[in-house]
């Protein structure tokens, strides 16, 4: 196996990346900042897989490692747009875009508003002037 100076860079701050993204998921509290990580995350991953499989022997790189990331970018891609939408609607919902552990400490209480059928068509503003 010869390790290359460039696969260990590589391999290094794909390393990085993932702590950076791990340590940024548990401090930051804003929704976007956490989805924000985990694609850090994801990417540091991605780049510590390329890495290693970019040190097999031959002359020829082995491509099962590189269609395994490209499908990993994919469905990555696919979670972030689902995290962001998800996330609109906890804004839309509870008009906060901050994670609070609130909940955990009193007891798992939850701070959603109460929904009424029909509610999810009308804007927040609507229906909390319905409630007056």
């Amino acid at each position: 196996m010869v390790f290359d100076g460039n696969m260990v860079w590589h391999t290094l701050t794909g390393m990085a990346l993932f702590v950076i993204g791990f340590v940024t998921l548990q401090t930051q509290a804003h929704i976007l900042r956490r989805i924000m990580a985990l694609n850090i995350m994801g990417m540091g991953v991605f780049l510590v897989f390329i890495a290693i499989a970019a040190q097999s022997p031959g002359a020829v790189p082995d491509p099962v490692p590189q269609a395994m990331v490209l499908t990993g970018i994919v469905v990555a891609v696919c979670a972030t747009g689902l995290a962001l939408v998800l996330a609109a609607r906890v804004q839309e919902a509870t008009g906060k875009t901050v994670v609070s552990d609130a909940g955990a400490e009193s007891g798992g209480e939850n701070d959603m508003p109460e929904t009424r059928p029909g509610d999810r068509d009308q804007p927040r503003s609507q229906r909390e002037a319905g409630d007056r």
